[in-house]
C-alpha cells in the first residue's frame, strides 16, 4: 500500500497485503491526535464532566451563590439583628452626609430622601446657592442607608441622581456592598445571649447541558493506496480527519462561551453591537476597557489563576498566575499592540520578552498590564453588525456596516465539557478505519476496492459560572 507507489508489473509486493505489519494505523492515528493538540485553545480551559452510561444525553448540577453575593436572593433574608427583610422594602444607600441639588428641586429632594420607613435618615435642605452656584446643599444626618416601603419611593430617590445605590439585602447580609456605611450596620454580631439572630440562606441556582454526536468520514481506493504520488497519504488522511474534528469542537464550544459570557464591554462609547462604530468617538478597545473589564471579573471575584491542559503524550498542566487569559482574533493583533498606558507609552509586552518563558500559552502574542492575549486564528466575529459606515476611516466592514470583534476572557472554572473523555482531560475521538481487501468486500463493494475512516465524538458544554466569562466588543482595522 504505503511502501510502494510503483511495484513491479503493476503488482503489489507481498508484504503489503491485508495482514502486514508495515500498515500501522494506530500509529498515524495516535500521531494526529497530537498534532491536533496545537489547534486546540479553548477546550484545555476546561473542567471536566463525565456522562455516565444509562443516565441520558442531559446533565444537570447545582451551583450555590456565596454569602455575600447580591445575586443571593431568597427568602429567608435578614438584617443583622434577625429581622427578616420584606420583599417589598428596598434598602438605599447614599455615597456622602451633604449632597448637591438643583436649587429649585431641594424641597422636592428633602421629601423624597425622608419617606423612608424603619429608618433615622433626615435630610436638610440649604439655601439656595448653599451647594454651589445653583445647587442647594442636602445634609443628611443618622445612618446613610434608608429602607425605603414601596417601588415608587424608591425610585423618587434614586430618579434624584444623587449617586446611590440600592443594596440588597436578601439573605446575603450585605450583598458585594463595598460602602462602609453600609456594612457596618450589617456585621452579625451576637449577644452574650445569642438568640434566633442573623438567620441567613443560601440561593442555588440549577445549571443543565447536554451532549451531541458529531461525526464524518471519508473514503479511498486501494489504487489511491497503492499508486498515489503520496508516499504517505493515509497518514496525512488520518491527521486531516482529526484536525478537522478538532476545529468543529473549538468552533462550537467558542460559539458556547461567547453566547454564555455575563460580562460584555463595548469599546468607546457603544453601548449595543448596533453602535460599534469606526467613526467619530471610534469603538476601538483601549487601556481602559481592558481596566474596567478588569475590576468587573475582580468584583465577580474571578481567580487570576488560570490552569491549562496542554497536549502532548503524558497529559501535562499548566498553571497561570496573577494574570487573565484574553482570546482575541488575527484581526485585533494590530489594534493589541498599538495601545497605549495612562502615560501615552506603549503598553504591550511582547511574549518574547517575558522573564520567564516556560509558561507560554499556544497563541500567546504577549500582555498588558495583567492581561496575556492569545491569538486564535479560527476566532469567530460578527460580520456587519455594527453601526452604519459613512466615512470609513480604515475598519473592518461588511455590506456597508461595521463588523463587531469580540475579544473573549475566561476565568478558571468558569464552564466544563460534558462528554466520554480520554485520560480525563481531552476529549475522545473514536477513530474506525478499514483498508481496502476482504474487510470491505460486500454485495456494495464485491472486490474491496474501497476503504473509509470515520470519527465520531460527543461534544457538550455547561457554563458554570457566566459571570467569569466576559466579552470586549470592538472594531478591528483593515
Amino acid at each position: 500500500m504505503l511502501m510502494y507507489n510503483d511495484p513491479a508489473g503493476s503488482s503489489p509486493s507481498s508484504i503489503d497485503d491485508t495482514t502486514s505489519d508495515q500498515m500501522n494505523v494506530y500509529l498515524w492515528q495516535r500521531k494526529a491526535l497530537i498534532e491536533a493538540a496545537k489547534e486546540m485553545y479553548f477546550t484545555p480551559l476546561a473542567d471536566v464532566t463525565s456522562m455516565p452510561k444509562n443516565y441520558g444525553k442531559t446533565i444537570k448540577v447545582y451551583h450555590y451563590i456565596p454569602l455575600l453575593d447580591e445575586r443571593n436572593v431568597n427568602d429567608q433574608g435578614i438584617d443583622a439583628a434577625g429581622v427578616t427583610l420584606a420583599s417589598t422594602e428596598w434598602t438605599i444607600s447614599y455615597p456622602a452626609a451633604v449632597l448637591s441639588i438643583a436649587n429649585a428641586s431641594k424641597a422636592a429632594a428633602a421629601t423624597a430622601i425622608n419617606d423612608n420607613v424603619g429608618s433615622t435618615l433626615v435630610a436638610t435642605a440649604g439655601a439656595d446657592g448653599s451647594g454651589g452656584t445653583g445647587l442647594a446643599a442636602l445634609t443628611l444626618v443618622g445612618p446613610l442607608t434608608a429602607k425605603y416601603l414601596n417601588a415608587t419611593k424608591k425610585n423618587a430617590v434614586t430618579a434624584l441622581n444623587l449617586g446611590v445605590s440600592e443594596v440588597a439585602g436578601y439573605g446575603n447580609l450585605y450583598g458585594s456592598s463595598k460602602d462602609f456605611g453600609t456594612i457596618a450596620g450589617k456585621i452579625p454580631s451576637l449577644t452574650e445571649s445569642g438568640g434566633r439572630v442573623n438567620r441567613v440562606g443560601f440561593t442555588r441556582l440549577q445549571r443543565e447541558g447536554s451532549i451531541t454526536k458529531f461525526g464524518f468520514f471519508t473514503e479511498f481506493t486501494q489504487e489511491s493506496l497503492d499508486f498515489d504520488s503520496d508516499a504517505e497519504l493515509y497518514s496525512h488522511i488520518s491527521r486531516e480527519m482529526v484536525t478537522g474534528a478538532t476545529q468543529l469542537t473549538e468552533a462550537v464550544l467558542q460559539k458556547d462561551l461567547v453566547a454564555g459570557a455575563g460580562v460584555i464591554v463595548y469599546a468607546g462609547a457603544a453601548t449595543t453591537n448596533a453602535t460599534i462604530t469606526g467613526e467619530g468617538t471610534v469603538s476601538k478597545v483601549d487601556y481602559d476597557d481592558l481596566a474596567r473589564l478588569a475590576r468587573i471579573l475582580n468584583d465577580n471575584r474571578t481567580p487570576k489563576k488560570t490552569t491549562v491542559i496542554t497536549g502532548s503524550r503524558m497529559i501535562d498542566t499548566k498553571t497561570i498566575d496573577s494574570a487573565r487569559v484574553i482570546y482575541i482574533g488575527s484581526e485585533l493583533e494590530s489594534v493589541v499592540k498599538a495601545i497605549l498606558d495612562p502615560f501615552n507609552n506603549p503598553a504591550f509586552i511582547p511574549a518574547r520578552q517575558y522573564a520567564a518563558g516556560g509558561t507560554i500559552l499556544n497563541g500567546e502574542i504577549g500582555s498588558i498590564d495583567q492581561w496575556r492575549f492569545v491569538v486564535v486564528p479560527e476566532m469567530l466575529h460578527w460580520a456587519g453588525a455594527g453601526a452604519a459606515e459613512s466615512s470609513n476611516p480604515g475598519y473592518m466592514a461588511t455590506n456597508g456596516r461595521y463588523d463587531v470583534f469580540p475579544m473573549l476572557a475566561i476565568g478558571d472554572g468558569s464552564f466544563t465539557t460534558i462528554g466520554f473523555q480520554t485520560g480525563g482531560k481531552m476529549m475522545k475521538f473514536v477513530i474506525t478505519t478499514k483498508m481496502p481487501g476482504k474487510e470491505t468486500a460486500d454485495r456494495t463493494d464485491p472486490y474491496g476496492e474501497m476503504g473509509f475512516s470515520s470519527i465520531k465524538w460527543y461534544y457538550g458544554t455547561m457554563i458554570l459560572r457566566s459571570e467569569r466569562l466576559a466579552l470586549i466588543k470592538t472594531v478591528a482595522r483593515v
